[in-house]
């Protein structure tokens, strides 16, 4: 697959973020020339040509692509609380659409988007609810109550509408928690105790360098069309059988299939089919008797 990605120029916002390092590395060492766009400098991106701007700016996304044959937008503010509601929202929903539409514009064929697992809404919901089913999947219905969450579900929206409008082939993705293994393993021990507080995301996570894995599938896969995938790694991040957290923490919500062991109760079957994705990266936990 790198061979595909040698000698392009490949332009990445938010650049200097969790993700952003990573992919710019992983691209990098692919082959790809990677314009790497941030709003401040950072000690650790290393990139063929760093641009420090606004990915809200038209002047500074025109300058960041140009010459750029496909792009990677992950530039936003990453939680309801990153900053105020009208600063999360607009900060997130206006960059996208500004990369996208000027991307589209000049002829860019490809990009790939961070959407989230919050796109539909649940995690971060204020009421006590549940998903409407499991597995969760890219039609599971959605109930947004912030801002964060709702300028994901905009971007993917904004996603088609790129698509429509100008041609440009869009990959967005559902991240649900990404972060390094160690993070990870933390989370985990955490789960020993209390697993609670996973049960709306289905104890979902992802290695940062499986993202990059999944961004670098999305920029190289035969597709055409606005396409949104959840990307998780392939087990859950707590130590006992699935079957048993939603026993004992979803009891009411309807299960469209039984789960093997510790199997993520997220649908995979989209991105495992259309890009070939299999995280790489997974956690090695024991498997408990969860106490009921």
């Amino acid at each position: 697959m790198s061979g595909l990605l040698s000698g392009r120029r490949v332009l990445v916002t938010g650049a200097a973020g969790r993700i952003g390092l990573v992919a710019t590395r992983h691209l990098t060492e692919l082959g790809a020339l990677v314009t790497a766009m941030e709003i401040a400098g950072h000690d650790e991106l290393k990139a063929d040509r760093i641009v420090i701007g606004d990915t809200r700016s038209e002047d500074d996304v025109a300058k960041a692509l140009d010459g750029v044959d496909t792009v990677v937008h992950l530039a936003a503010l990453a939680h309801p609380s990153a900053g105020t509601p009208y600063e999360v929202y607009t900060t997130n929903v206006v960059s996208t659409f500004n990369v996208l539409a000027q991307a589209g514009a000049a002829g860019i064929k490809r990009a790939v988007v961070a959407s989230s697992i919050n796109a539909f809404g649940v995690p971060f919901n204020p009421a006590d609810i549940r998903p409407a089913y499991y597995p969760l999947d890219e039609k599971i219905p959605a109930d947004v109550a912030d801002w964060y969450s709702l300028s994901k579900q905009n971007d993917e929206n904004t996603c088609r509408m790129a698509w429509r409008r100008w041609g440009i082939d869009v990959v967005a993705f559902r991240f649900p928690h990404v972060n390094s293994a160690e993070v990870l393993e933390r989370v985990a021990n955490g789960f020993v105790e209390d697993p609670a507080p996973g049960v709306r995301e289905g104890w979902s996570y992802l290695d940062t360098r499986d993202a990059a894995y999944a961004i670098e599938l999305g920029l190289t896969a035969k597709l055409s069309g606005a396409h949104v995938f959840f990307a998780a790694a392939s087990t859950t991040n707590a130590p006992y059988e699935t079957e048993a957290l939603l026993d004992k923490y979803a009891p009411g919500v309807p299960r469209l299939r039984r789960f093997v062991g510790r199997e993520v109760p997220i649908d995979l079957t989209a991105i495992r089919t259309v890009l070939g994705f299999q995280a790489r990266h997974e956690l090695d936990l024991p498997t408990k008797t969860l106490e009921t």
